[in-house]
C-alpha cells in the first residue's frame, strides 16, 4: 500500500521536544514516507532537536532562527544543496513575553506586541518567501493556529492577536502563491499539554472546560492534528488552500 507522503520532502519547524505538536506532525510524515528536515533555533536547542531527528529519522537537523533574515538566507542555500526540493513545509513556531501573557491585554507593552507578532505571524511571511523558490513543483505550507484568533480566551492576550495576524497571513500567502501550485492553509488544534501551552496561566482549567463541552467530550489528540497535516500535506488536499482547518473535538462551533 503506498503512503501518502512516499517521495516528499518535509521541512518542519519548531520541534522543540518530543511533547509538541510539531514532533507529532514529523512523526506522522514519517510514517507517511516523507524524507524529514528538522530546523532548531540556537545551540540551546540543538542538542535536543538533534535527539528528536534521530528518533525520527530525520535527513538533516538545521539551524534556523527564524527572527533572522541571514539564517533564513543559509537555511535557503543548504537546502538547495540537498535535497534540492522541498514539498511540504510545517510552521509551528510561536512566541509572546510570559508577563504579556499573564497580564491585562491592555497593558501589554509595544515591545512586547512586536515581538509577539514577528515570531508568531511574520515568521510564515519570511519562511514562504524562504521556500517558495524551493518548493518548484508545488507543495503545501501548513501553520499551526488556535480558537484565540477569533475568541477572547483567558490569559491568551496578546499571542490571540498574534494569531488572528497569522491567520490573515495564510489567506494573503494562499493568494500569492496559488500560481505557483504552493498551497497555504492553518490547522487550529484544541488544546493540548504541550510544554508551550503548560506556560499559559490557568491552561489546566481550560483543558477541563473543553472536554466537558466539547461535542466529543473530550480534549484533542495530537495525533489527531498530525493526520489532520499530513492530509493538508497530501494530492488528498490538492484543491484545498487559504483556510483553518479546526481540530479541536468540534469545541470551536459552540456557543454558552
Amino acid at each position: 500500500m503506498s503512503k501518502l507522503l512516499e517521495g516528499k520532502c518535509a521541512l518542519v519547524l519548531g520541534v522543540a521536544n518530543r511533547w509538541s505538536l510539531a514532533y507529532a506532525i514529523a512523526d506522522a510524515f514519517r510514517r507517511e514516507g516523507a524524507c524529514l528536515i528538522l530546523t532548531y533555533q540556537g545551540e540551546r536547542q540543538r542538542d535536543a532537536v538533534e535527539t528528536v531527528g534521530q528518533e525520527l529519522a530525520a535527513a538533516q537537523v538545521l539551524p534556523c532562527d527564524v527572527a533572522s533574515d541571514g539564517e533564513l538566507a543559509q537555511l535557503a542555500e543548504k537546502l538547495r544543496e540537498s535535497p534540492g526540493r522541498v514539498d511540504a513545509v510545517v510552521h509551528s513556531i510561536a512566541f509572546a513575553n510570559r508577563e504579556d501573557m499573564s497580564r491585562p491585554f491592555v497593558e501589554t507593552s509595544r515591545a512586547g506586541f512586536s515581538l509577539a507578532q514577528d515570531i508568531s505571524a511574520y515568521s510564515l511571511v519570511a519562511v514562504a518567501r524562504t521556500v517558495a523558490p524551493l518548493m518548484t513543483e508545488g507543495g503545501s505550507i501548513t501553520t499551526l493556529t488556535y480558537l484565540g484568533s477569533t475568541r477572547v480566551i483567558p490569559n491568551y492576550n496578546v499571542m490571540g492577536v498574534a494569531k488572528a495576524s497569522l491567520e490573515a497571513v495564510v489567506r494573503y500567502l494562499a493568494s500569492d502563491l496559488g500560481p505557483k501550485g504552493i498551497r497555504v492553509n492553518g490547522l487550529s488544534a484544541g488544546p493540548v499539554k504541550t510544554a508551550a501551552a503548560r506556560a499559559i496561566p490557568g491552561f489546566s482549567s481550560i483543558l477541563d472546560y473543553v472536554a466537558q463541552r466539547a461535542p466529543l467530550r473530550r480534549n484533542t489528540d495530537p495525533r489527531e492534528v498530525a493526520d489532520a497535516a499530513v492530509f493538508l500535506a497530501s494530492p488528498l488536499s490538492r484543491g484545498v488552500t487559504g483556510n483553518v482547518l479546526f481540530v479541536d473535538s468540534g469545541f470551536g462551533i459552540m456557543g454558552l
